[in-house]
This record gives C-alpha cells, structure tokens and sequence, in this order.
C-alpha cells in the first residue's frame, strides 16, 4: 500500500473536479464517495441532485469562520492511497475504514474527540482512493500535521499486515521519484514499456557509470542520444543539467526535461562530482583519453571486474558504514556497465538487474567514494571494452563476473539489513535474483566444457582431486562430490594444479567467505572461484596431455551416477 501526499492547493473546487472528472486521459471509472469527515456529505457521483460546489462548501466552510488574514494560503490537503498492483481488489467499505485510518494517522481527523477537519474520500479506480481535506479544524485552528507523511506510511504498514495485502517496506526518502500517473498513461499510449522518466533515469546512470568527469559524462549522454541542456551561473560555472528523450515532447513541441535529482537523487550534477573527485568536487579528474578507453579486451575487462567485485564483496562486511556505502554504490555502476555491454541472451536479465539494485546503490549514509575507485574502475573497463560476445572466453567470464556479483549483492543486502534499510536490502535482493537467473544462462556452455574435461581426466586423478576436497573443506566434501559441477571443480583443480598452484590452498581460501551457503552448487561456485584467483583461463582449454589420459573404451565415463564409486 503507497500512500502519498501531494503538493497543498488552494482550490478545493479545482481538486474535486479533477477527482470526479474522467482524469487527464479517460482513466478515470464511477467517481464517488467512500468516506467522509460525518459520513453525511453530498456524493455527485452517486446523488443526481449532489453537486461539486455543494461537497466544496461544505469542505470549506471552517475557512468561512475565519478572519481572511487568517486563513491558510494553502488550505487544501490532499493523500493518495493506492495498492500494490498484485493485491486483492477491495471493496469501498474496506477503502472507507482505510480513509478513516490514514486521516486519524496523519492528524487531520485524530479521533478521541479531539477537534477535526473536515474531509472526504474519492475513489475512482479499482487500485486507490484520494483523501481531500481542508486544513483548518472546526474550532478554527490548525491541524497537527508534524511528520504526516510518516506516520501514513506508518498506517499502510499496519494495514497491510491487518488487509493481508503485499507487504512494503518504510522508506529513508532516499528513493527515486516514481513515475507520475500522466507519464505512464503517455508511455502506453506511445507504445513503451518504460515511462520517459525511468528510461533516462537507466540512460543517465548507464553514462554515469566508470567515468571521471563531466566533460565525459556529457558525451556520453549525448553518445546516448539524449537531449542535453546545460544550467551555468554567470560566471560560467555549470550548475546543473536536464536532460530529455528525441521524441517526448509537450503539447507545444518542446522537449520535455528531467533534471538529474529529479531522475534519481545520486544523479544530481552535484554528487556525480563527488564520485569523480571525492577530495575537489569542483575538479575534473583524467585518465579518459579514447586511447586509454580501448585499452583491455572484453574478456579481460570482465576478469578485472570478478577481481574487483571479490575484493569489494570482502570489504562490504567489515568496513566502517562510509567505505562500505561506497562500494555498495559503485557495485550499481558496475551492473549497470556490465548491462550496457553485455550479449543478447542475458542482456534482459542483467538490465533488469541493474533496475532493481538503483534503489540499493543509495541511503542516508554519505559515501566515501574514493575507497572505491577500484571498483568503479572496473565499470569504465567494461563499458569501454565493448559488447561481449556469448561464447568462448567472453561467455565465460562473463559468467565468471555475474557469479561473483550475485555474491556482491547479496552481502550488500545484508549490509543494509544490518542498517534498517529495508527497502535497499529487498532491492539487492532482487537484483541478486536477477543474476542468479542471468548466470544461469551464462554458464550453461563454459561449464559443460569444464565437466567434460574434468570426465576425460584419468580416475585416479578425480580420486586423488576427491581427497583434496576433502582435506580443504571437511564439512562441505560430501554435497561438493555429489553435485553435477563437482567435474568442472576436478577439471579446474587439474588446471590449477598444472599452472603450480598447491590445489588445497586455493579450495580452502575459496571456502572462506560464509555467502558460499546460499550458493545453488557449491562446486560451480568454487570453480570460478578457483579460476579467478590462480588466473587460470575462464573457458576451459587445458587439452589431454596424451592418449593414456583418455578413458578406454570398456572404462565408465566419470559421470554423476557413479561418482561416488570412483571416489575413496
């Protein structure tokens, strides 16, 4: 349930025909009452004889007992209440005890006999009703509405609970602004899926993600194909910028523009600069030369950015709240670069990705962005490393990457869990969904290279790569041996082994950090792990050192049914 209150208005009349009329864009359905202040006032959308200007009088009439210098510039209140789109539809009587709740929550109408406003419900729609009020109490005074928009969230959260209904999480204010009603019936009737708001809100972020200043910044924007107007003071300074899509405009033609704070709070020109330069806001940091730009391939862009992330995934848990923030905002750069450039068959799932984990990049706690520069290092490699290909080492770092930012995401759940933010933490857990989905389809080719190889190893080195995991991780041998991926971790603990890497202690550092319990196969997630860390290649290409290597032809392939036999 969103409750939202509105800006405050001056014409109550204004406000009601709007509520009672057919909306901006025919969506409005059988306009009527539900509730109100005495549950007496007049319902034009039920009563043929009740009209606007009867309900607007009898709204208003405290403002009548009150000397004109006394009377509030901005009387009108106005609440939304709407439900979350997979909730039950209700019925007015429940939508009537809702109105009831909210205006007591919000100390318009606080119940006890206590002195009230007047007010009055609309409901328009199957989803929501409007609350309209008039800020003056019948013994002429003003309500209490100190921190009313948190005491109705407050109230939504009760009443979900109570109703049954999907249950939200309170907010920090740190939230990007939704989009309005108007924008969304305008990107269904331009057939889009996304309203121009979220569009440049992903596109911003998307341009915003790795670079180091705002000349780049800019270019990229306008590399994107925005609409980009520059706001300077008079000395030249820049102050801020908005930006538009080609193709939204106004009724008069014109462009219609977002301001970076009006997309998202961390997009405002002042905090871009300070990832860019957290020590001189004001200044432009280097490193962007298009030479420098093309410097590492796709695949070793993709391995920088699993090294990073690991790095940053360990950091996340024992970091002071700044440090920790920082790397839980540049962990959003680095999904949305890795969106940006990524192939066909898990593009979607990691745009989606990244969409969710916007809210988690951001609270009330100031980050401290340059303990992060590593991380946001490895944005600006992947988003001037190209678009990945599906298959070969592309693929498979790929898949190396997302593994490790499912990881990521979940540790920075759990941070924001640690911190009451409940709304980042379901979000970095959504976003943790969306890669867990995205890996899977990244992972299918590298890994039954990896198994295949790891069947074509003789059974005497899959029997003594048994006894290795047994002596790195005792407690977790057992559901590693049993797993499909167990023969892509023997193929990986041959390569390692072959490279000079002591197989034991690289299993038994890839052990360590505790997110490994919530991993679907410990075997695969140790394997890219082991891969990352002895910088073996992420596909597997280590060949058959000779024909004995290759089972014989009456021998049992390696495979799952038998692993168990061939294993001491």
């Amino acid at each position: 349930m969103i409750p939202r209150i509105h800006r405050r208005g001056r014409r109550t009349l204004g406000l009601l025909h709007y509520l009672y009329g057919p909306g901006t864009h025919e969506e409005h359905t059988d306009p009527h009452l539900v509730a109100s202040f005495d549950g007496n006032a007049p319902d034009p959308g039920r009563d043929p004889s009740a009209t606007l200007r009867q309900l607007q009088r009898l709204l208003d009439q405290p403002l009548e007992n009150l000397d004109p210098g006394d009377r509030p510039d901005r009387h009108v209140w106005h609440l939304s209440v709407r439900n979350a789109a997979e909730d039950r539809v209700l019925t007015d009587e429940t939508w009537a005890d809702i109105a009831r709740r909210m205006v007591a929550a919000a100390g318009i109408d606080p119940g006890g006999g206590e002195p009230a406003c007047r007010w009055a419900a609309v409901r328009h729609a199957a989803d929501h009703i409007h609350i309209v009020a008039t800020l003056v109490r019948e013994d002429g005074r003003k309500p209490r509405l100190h921190r009313d928009a948190a005491r109705v969230q407050v109230a939504a959260r009760q009443l979900e609970t109570d109703l049954g209904l999907r249950q939200l999480h309170a907010g920090d204010g740190t939230a990007a602004k939704r989009p309005t009603s108007a924008e969304r019936h305008k990107a269904g009737r331009h057939g889009r899926d996304r309203t121009a708001r979220e569009e440049l809100r992903a596109a911003v972020r998307r341009a915003a993600a790795g670079a180091t200043g705002e000349e780049e910044f800019f270019d990229r924007l306008a590399a994107a194909g925005l609409i980009i107007r520059k706001r300077a003071a008079p000395s030249g300074d820049l102050l801020g910028y908005t930006v538009a899509l080609p193709d939204d405009r106004n009724r008069n033609r014109e462009p219609v523009l977002f301001s970076g704070s009006k997309l998202a709070p961390d997009l405002s020109l002042p905090r871009l600069r300070a990832r860019w330069n957290p020590t001189s806001p004001s200044s432009r940091t280097g490193n962007a030369t298009p030479g420098g730009r093309m410097a590492s391939s796709r695949a070793a862009a993709r391995r920088r950015s699993a090294t990073a992330a690991w790095e940053a995934l360990l950091i996340i848990e024992h970091a002071d709240a700044p440090v920790a923030a920082a790397y839980v905002a540049a962990t959003g750069e680095i999904l949305d670069a890795l969106a940006a450039t990524s192939a066909p068959r898990t593009r979607r799932d990691l745009h989606e990705a990244a969409a969710a984990f916007e809210r988690a990049s951001r609270s009330h706690i100031r980050a401290e962005h340059a303990h992060a520069r590593a991380l946001r290092q490895a944005a600006r490699d992947l988003a001037y490393g190209g678009h990945a290909l599906s298959r070969g080492e592309d693929g498979a770092t790929t898949a190396m990457v997302i593994d490790t930012l499912y990881f990521l995401a979940i540790a920075a759940a759990h941070w924001h869990a640690r911190h009451q933010h409940a709304q980042q933490a379901a979000a970095a857990r959504a976003a943790a969904g969306h890669l867990r989905t995205a890996y899977r389809t990244a992972a299918r080719a590298p890994l039954e290279a990896m198994r295949r190889r790891g069947r074509q190893l003789p059974i005497s080195d899959q029997q003594a790569f048994a006894v290795t995991v047994r002596q790195a991780v005792p407690d977790l041998a057992e559901p590693i041996l049993a797993e499909p991926g167990w023969l892509a971790l023997a193929a990986t603990l041959a390569e390692a082994q072959a490279a000079g890497h002591d197989p034991t202690v690289l299993l038994r550092d890839a052990a360590r950090h505790r997110e490994l319990d919530t991993a679907d196969s410990l075997s695969e997630v140790l394997a890219w792990r082991l891969r990352r860390a002895a910088g073996l290649p992420a596909a597997t290409t280590v060949p058959l050192t000779s024909s004995r290597d290759r089972p014989q032809a009456d021998e049992p392939s390696a495979d799952r049914s038998d692993a168990k036999r061939r294993t001491p």
